[in-house]
């Protein structure tokens, strides 16, 4: 069947497909640059307008939805341990530009819907407006593989329910606020006291079966041995106790609420204030198997700084050593991959995580489309991105609270000062790329819809930067996929 457009309506030629008798594309109508789905034949179950013996459906989720159920593709599926990569996007119109990258590296399976709580209260999007987002792109852009959806840093269970609820398959469990930063480094007595109030029930184990199974005994993964002291577990299970038992009863809650459904887990420790050691991570997949927890991927807090938007800040060789031992522990434990959280233009580490991980590893991007975006506006719009700029760093230092960055105002040019042709090589600068990064959210509350027409008349721009971009992210983990 051949797919008949309607006047004034361009048709994205990769959409288009016949299925069961059924003809469906993505159209964009020219006056407005507005999307619709155009269904030709049986149109069942779907709402819109009928002309000229099609059905022109606006996007909304129940069309989504209808869509899912016909075309199978099209619903998020668990990726298991394939090498992976996931996209975040705080606007919802990148996930052709991700396409048109990931495309290239058919060996990394994607999560091209991914967005945390936090990111969601910002952008005041719901799981489902992510999720019909990303599948309403990946359909334009005529992507038939297995795609991924991650709901990501996931704190309670009411987080999770709304995932759930909107058919998502990939669940990071973000326990932080339940890890003792201090334990490291307080005093002996002080930890001993911690260990013996630990939620032992919860943890259904006793300080003495735990002091048991870990002291002096020898634990070997690949070319490591590792051992715990008295001292060095009750440290350790200080520290991760009470976040090993809540990652365990909201994995419990996720499970009983997917029912039948399969799911990929992750655990995420990266937010805290301290590196996870070697020993450590050990000790975290130990406790969480034996309390039953089956996991994909986990992020340890790695050693040096994973800020927000620019690359690894620290010691190459250091982070070298300890990736080694921390990728050790996944084979021997899992096997699992290795999460990197933050992982956005860590152009240097990538090599790194790619050779000791074996492939065993799942890259995390998030504001760096944006940032994207934000480099498509100094392209076409200098005036328009000179607003954006000039906001966002009034805005800065209210909005850095709750991220990990350092940059300095002082180090940001006054936008005025620029001509329109330096504007896009200030996306290159350390301080002006996390003052874009981080005030979002402010942003998109004044500018989203302007900035959003903008993206959407020059999405050819957009996609083309995104795909330069990710192919950065992409290219060092695809050798041996």
């Amino acid at each position: 069947m051949d797919i008949v457009p309607l006047p004034g309506l361009e048709i994205y030629t990769p959409s288009s497909i016949e299925h069961q008798g059924v003809g469906y594309a993505l159209v964009r109508r020219e006056a407005d640059h507005t999307r619709y789905l155009l269904v030709q034949g049986d149109s069942t179950g779907f709402s819109g307008i009928s002309h000229q013996n099609a059905l022109l459906c606006p996007l909304t989720p129940a069309n989504a939805a209808t869509l899912r159920a016909r075309l199978p593709w099209l619903n998020p599926t668990p990726l298991g341990l394939h090498t992976s990569a996931g996209f975040g996007d705080r606007l919802g119109i990148a996930t052709p530009g991700h396409v048109k990258a990931v495309e290239r590296y058919p060996g990394i399976a994607p999560i091209f819907a991914q967005q945390s709580v936090r990111e969601n209260a910002r952008t005041g999007r719901t799981p489902q407006q992510v999720l019909d987002d990303a599948m309403w792109g990946l359909f334009q852009s005529g992507w038939r593989a297995p795609w991924g959806a991650d709901a990501d840093h996931l704190k309670t269970s009411a987080d999770a329910d709304a995932f759930i609820d909107a058919g998502y398959t990939f669940f990071t469990i973000d326990p932080g606020a339940h890890v003792d930063n201090a334990a490291p480094t307080a005093p002996a007595n002080v930890v001993s006291a911690k260990f013996a109030a630990l939620p032992w029930e919860a943890l259904n184990d006793t300080p003495e079966a735990m002091h048991q199974r870990y002291c002096r005994q020898t634990f070997v993964a690949g070319d490591f041995t590792f051992g715990f002291e008295p001292e060095t577990l009750e440290r350790a299970a200080v520290k991760y106790g009470r976040a090993i038992a809540h990652t365990a009863t909201l994995y419990h809650h996720i499970v009983a609420r997917m029912g039948e459904r399969p799911l990929d887990l992750e655990v995420s420790v990266d937010e805290t204030e301290t590196p996870t050691s070697p020993e450590e991570h050990l000790f975290i997949a130990l406790e969480l198997r034996r309390l039953g927890v089956q996991w994909v991927s986990l992020a340890p807090r790695f050693v040096g700084r994973f800020e927000k938007g620019v690359d690894y800040i620290g010691d190459l060789h250091a982070f070298t050593d300890a990736f080694a031992r921390h990728a050790a522990v996944a084979r021997a434990e899992g096997p699992y991959k290795l999460s990197l959280h933050s992982g956005s233009d860590k152009f240097s580490i990538y090599t790194i995580a790619a050779q000791w991980s074996g492939g065993l590893v799942h890259l995390k991007t998030a504001g760096t489309s944006y940032l994207e975006a934000l480099r498509t506006a100094a392209q076409v719009a200098p005036a328009f991105f000179r607003q954006i700029l000039a906001f966002s760093i009034g805005h800065y230092e209210a909005e850095r609270v709750t991220y990990h960055v350092s940059a300095q105002l002082a180090n940001v040019p006054a936008p005025e000062t620029l001509s329109d042709a330096e504007l896009p090589d200030l996306l290159n600068q350390f301080d002006v790329r996390q003052v874009l990064h981080v005030t979002f959210g402010a942003v998109l509350d004044t500018y989203r819809d302007p900035l959003v027409a903008l993206l959407d008349e020059h999405a050819a721009v957009y996609e083309r930067l995104l795909d330069q971009h990710f192919q950065r992210h992409l290219a060092p983990f695809s050798k041996g996929t």
